[in-house]
């Protein structure tokens, strides 16, 4: 990923605080036919190993299970908050116009090595821990859990699916905030994007430093 250094996010916290509020990822293996990508729902382990790991779950049915060497180098994307950002909303325009479009954005790429975990212990554990993380943000009083499905009928989901396990070995990630602009101009495209509801950019954008 090209990362000009006024975009490049080097902060764990950051990252992980992307990675918790967007866990929704692009995995992308290179198998018999070629570049391939699933999208699946992770969870972001930071204790886990030196860097720390993903966890998933697939169906059974996925050729993922079959295709893929266990140890395969894979690539995880995950994208934050993103949005056009026009000319017009920097105050500094009607001053000189040197300005173009563009799009503000922060992703997260995760390079690991895949391992298939086909055991029912891991994949229930997987199963808990995304189900508490995301009815969490439900706000329903009475939250989902895995009790309230009847245990036959968990017990034949739980076999179509088989674990997965990414041991990460680097991270990249990118926040191109209008770190490489005028404090102006970067806070008054953030008042604009706020005012069109894109609430958690328009924080992001005004939290970045000015890189200029």
């Amino acid at each position: 990923m090209y990362t000009p250094a006024h975009f490049d996010e080097h902060r764990g916290d950051a990252i992980g605080a992307l990675l918790d509020a967007h866990p929704l990822g692009a995995l992308v293996v290179d198998g018999p036919r070629g570049l391939d990508a699933d999208h699946l729902p992770f969870l972001y382990d930071r204790d886990a190993g030196a860097h720390g790991c993903l966890r998933a779950h697939v169906a059974r049915a996925n050729p993922l299970c079959t295709t893929i060497a266990d140890g395969a180098p894979v690539l995880v994307i995950f994208r934050g908050a993103e949005a056009y950002i026009s000319p017009n909303w920097y105050p500094s325009k009607p001053e000189t116009h040197r300005h173009a479009p563009t799009w503000n954005y922060q992703v997260v790429h995760v390079h690991g090595r895949l391992h298939l975990r086909d055991d029912e212990k891991y994949v229930r554990q997987v199963i808990a821990r995304l189900t508490h993380a995301h009815e969490a943000r439900t706000g329903d009083a009475q939250p989902w859990k895995m009790g309230d499905a009847p245990a036959d009928y968990l017990d034949t989901m739980v076999r179509a699916i088989v674990g997965i396990e990414i041991e990460i070995e680097r991270i990249e990630a990118k926040s191109k905030l209008g770190q490489n602009r005028e404090d102006r101009d970067r806070l008054g495209a953030a008042d604009r994007l706020q005012a069109r509801g894109h609430t958690e950019l328009a924080a992001a954008m005004r939290a970045a430093e000015s890189k200029q």
